[in-house]
């Protein structure tokens, strides 16, 4: 059935409005600060295959959108009008939930006894259960630490809540009360969306509502490859590095290859460093997922505001995405801050897609969050309480023509902040900074957005704070086409004490009344050569307190006298006496990334990968760690302060240290020098 034009938008927008108000209904019926203030959350209308179809245009977590529903509508049998099923499960599910706080529910919607479309709701729950508090930290290493797993099943069988699941979830998460007003949210809204698209087959028809479903996919996808047709073809191949996965020091190299060809695009991750034994593994199944396309998804939306948010939209991508990599899970892995290598893939997309249109993207953003949580009893040493404080961020990157956004970083998803008022009445802290991060932009003819700065005062003892997706520590957002990466994430305890002392990556912090913990976020990076950018803008930055005086001096060439005036004569002659070699061209990696590749550069860590992947998975991880700590036994943590360079100042000499850890861990002689430098042939 051929949809008119004009009838097909008509669909578009109500089917989008739907699910606008399933997700106001959320929201609104909700019990925590994370739904009802951040919007940790998203509702949705998928089609009978499992594809989503109408997606709420107001949502803050957009990339869920190529999610695949199908294996989790079909692990459940004999699904009836009035079931609802639920599930966690990141492998049972096929990667539709890809950590286990993320809990989705899926509603089927019948026509006279057919099923026509399902409604969808998940949240992100502060807490199921598990080894800690929030149910997330770094250093688990099994999905079973992790919190209560629930496999693909009924929670209502036709209209009726499934009393024995609610006493095995609330007997398994720490804040149950909490938790049940959520899942009761999800259901008044799996409700609502049932009955609003019951009035649309009610005025369209059953025929026009099925076939638009269809039709609004096609239009999606035709509006994709238009977009992606702006890219040459060709092959560009890019990576970025986590800081480490914080059960070892070593970072962790996400590398892609992305292959256009006539508005489609291929994804290879193959070369990608292997699993780790922490939380940093990533459930995607060994298919397109939407922790790898997020990049691609902003920028066909980017280049095209008409594009309709469905499951088209990722139609001309396809991917490469072997076992065994980070990007790759495999049961019973961790997999509670898969945010993490996600956001790196996406950094490297960015390289990539700038690498291919330089004009037609922006430079990195901040690349970490930030989610601070508290976990505390009350007053009396009774209740329990988890709490997301806030969900920090960092800025958005520069790009051709403008400037990065501050102290925002929407690319994965648009959180708002929680009120300061809001946490003080719900939590034992006092706020007592909130700000913006003077200097942490990336310099540029286009500045890069600063980040967030925010210092907790702990009001009670016995608590702990808990922080998931820190990253930025060590490796900065990069520069682009002569801007300046931003600055590195920081973490401070009892800032400006004279205990005071950095904070590292956070599994659980003890803390005591009267601690404050201090993150200053990192800023995104810049874009252009920052001596072209215009004196009175820089003058600008530093009135509205973006840039300081000293850094519009030594970045900008710009000169800003006591009394806040430019002062032009002395700016002139400032640029003008600059070297002409010190303009950087294409990517400025920060002297970080430079020190750690002049030692593990592409070859090196392509032929690595390839002997790794070779060996079993059981023993992979732990001849990995010992290759490099054998090599580099002084390798310093992740924001502690040292410098990578401090210990890599001997290339060579570690270079042969490292090959000569391979051959003993191997038993096999390797290739050096010329030889090894030349990028191996991944084969898996």
């Amino acid at each position: 059935m051929k949809l008119d034009p004009v009838l097909l938008e008509i669909l578009g927008n109500k089917a989008a409005s739907v699910a606008d108000e399933m997700s106001a209904t959320l929201q609104r019926a909700s019990r925590s600060t994370f739904v009802k203030e951040a919007a940790d959350f998203c509702t949705g209308i998928v089609d009978r295959d499992g594809q989503i179809f109408a997606y709420p245009p107001s949502a803050s977590v957009q990339f869920l959108v190529d999610a695949d529903w199908g294996p989790t509508i079909r692990a459940v049998a004999d699904v009836k009008e009035g079931d609802v099923i639920i599930t966690n499960d990141p492998y049972r599910s096929q990667a539709l939930s890809t950590h286990l706080p993320d809990i989705h529910m899926i509603k089927p919607y019948h026509h006279k006894g057919e099923i026509v479309a399902y409604g969808w709701c998940f949240i992100h729950f502060t807490d199921v259960g598990g080894s800690v508090p929030s149910s997330i930290a770094p250093s688990l290493r099994e999905l079973f630490q992790e919190g209560l797993v629930i496999p693909p099943m009924k929670v209502v069988r036709q209209g009726v809540l499934n009393e024995d699941f609610v006493r095995l979830f609330r007997a398994n998460c720490r804040i149950p009360d909490v938790n049940m007003g959520d899942i009761h949210a999800m259901l008044g809204a799996l409700d609502l969306g049932r009955r609003r698209v019951a009035d649309m087959i009610e005025r369209h028809g059953l025929a026009t509502f099925l076939a638009g479903q269809t039709a609004l996919q096609d239009y999606a996808a035709e509006k994709a490859r238009a977009v992606f047709s702006r890219l040459p073809d060709g092959d560009y191949e890019f990576w970025d590095f986590m800081d480490d996965d914080l059960v070892s020091r070593i970072p962790v190299r996400v590398r892609v290859k992305m292959t256009v060809k006539g508005g489609s695009v291929h994804l290879d991750v193959s070369d990608t460093d292997p699993q780790v034994a922490a939380a940093y593994n990533v459930p995607t199944m060994g298919r397109r997922n939407y922790w790898l396309t997020m990049r691609l998804a902003s920028f066909v939306c980017t280049h095209d505001k008409t594009a309709p948010m469905n499951a088209g939209l990722f139609r001309p991508i396809t991917v490469t995405n072997p076992p065994g990599t980070v990007l790759n899970a495999e049961f019973p892995d961790a997999v509670g801050i898969r945010s993490a290598p996600s956001r790196r893939l996406s950094d490297a997309l960015t390289g990539a897609i700038l690498k291919a249109a330089p004009d037609l993207m922006a430079a990195p953003t901040c690349g970490a969050s930030a989610a601070i949580v508290l976990a505390e009893y009350d007053a009396e040493g009774r209740n329990r309480n988890v709490m997301v404080l806030e969900p920090t961020r960092g800025g958005l990157g520069a790009g051709k023509g403008f400037d990065g956004v501050d102290a925002r970083d929407p690319s994965m998803s648009n959180l708002r902040n929680h009120p300061v008022e809001a946490v003080e009445a719900e939590a034992g802290v006092l706020i007592r900074e909130y700000d913006i991060r003077p200097d942490s932009s990336g310099a540029g003819e286009w500045r890069g957005g600063v980040g967030q700065h925010l210092t907790v005062e702990i009001l009670r003892d016995g608590g702990s704070i808990l922080s998931r997706g820190m990253e930025r520590l060590r490796f900065p957002a990069f520069g682009v086409c002569g801007g300046r990466p931003g600055k590195t994430l920081r973490a401070i305890l009892n800032k400006g004490r004279a205990d005071e002392r950095p904070l590292t990556k956070i599994d659980e912090l003890k803390v005591q009344a009267g601690e404050t913990v201090t993150f200053l976020m990192p800023g995104a990076s810049g874009y252009g050569d920052p001596y072209r950018r215009p004196a009175k803008k820089v003058r600008t930055d530093v009135e509205q307190g973006f840039v300081s005086r000293a850094v519009a001096r030594r970045e900008y060439g710009v000169v800003i006298g006591d009394n806040g005036r430019l002062d032009a004569a002395a700016t002139e002659r400032l640029r003008t006496a600059r070297p002409r070699a010190a303009a950087r061209q294409g990517f400025d990696f920060g002297p970080e990334r430079e020190a750690w590749e002049a030692v593990f550069d592409d070859a090196l860590m392509g032929e690595l990968n390839r002997r790794l992947y070779a060996v079993p998975k059981s023993v992979r991880y732990e001849t990995r760690r010992r290759i490099f700590e054998t090599a580099l036994p002084d390798l310093p943590v992740a924001g502690d302060g040292t410098a990578l360079a401090s210990v890599l100042g001997d290339p060579e000499g570690i270079r042969a240290r490292v090959l000569a850890a391979m051959e003993e861990a191997f038993g096999e002689r390797l290739a050096t020098g010329a030889d090894r430098r030349r990028r191996p042939s991944v084969d898996r």
